[in-house]
């Protein structure tokens, strides 16, 4: 089985400590309502959202993934650091066995910087290629996008 590692970071003029709150710990009532087009909901399957805790997000109707299901290895809430495994999804993948994801805020310049390493392990016999996670990365990267200029049009949420 291989291992396909994808590092990226980025900087945001909102506080560690927000960004880690809109994106992971209150991500649950945060996200489904800055894009109910894409998510319907997120809630808490087991456990309270701390480490051990499952998660799933349902997705709209109009996604080709109706739910994805997420563990939560890790969580420190003082460091704003998150490591979670997606251990279910709605769409069968034919190369991705399962995804960890390590994400890290940390204070610079006034903001945060945001640091992400994806794992992606393939299945037995399969090879993964970028093209095969792009559509993921991107995504993503565009919620994270969305919830920053969310934090900054509301300076009171998550605050």
């Amino acid at each position: 089985m291989g291992v396909i590692t994808y590092s990226q970071e980025f900087k945001s003029a909102i506080a560690p400590s927000r960004m880690f709150k809109a994106l992971i710990v209150d991500s649950h009532i945060v996200i489904p309502k800055i894009v109910p087009e894409g998510i319907k909901s997120v809630e808490f399957i087991e456990g309270d959202g701390g480490a051990g805790s499952i998660k799933k997000t349902n997705f709209a109707d109009s996604s080709p993934i109706k739910y994805t299901k997420h563990k939560i290895d890790a969580l420190d809430v003082d460091n704003c650091y998150c490591k979670y495994t997606l251990i279910e999804s709605g769409i069968q993948f034919d190369k991705i066995d399962f995804v960890v994801y390590e994400v890290k805020f940390i204070a610079a310049d006034g903001g945060c910087v945001c640091k992400m390493t994806s794992e992606y392990h393939a299945k037995e016999g399969c090879e993964l290629k970028e093209d095969d996670i792009k559509q993921g990365k991107e995504k993503a990267m565009g919620l994270v996008k969305t919830v920053e200029e969310y934090l900054l049009a509301n300076p009171d949420v998550c605050a």
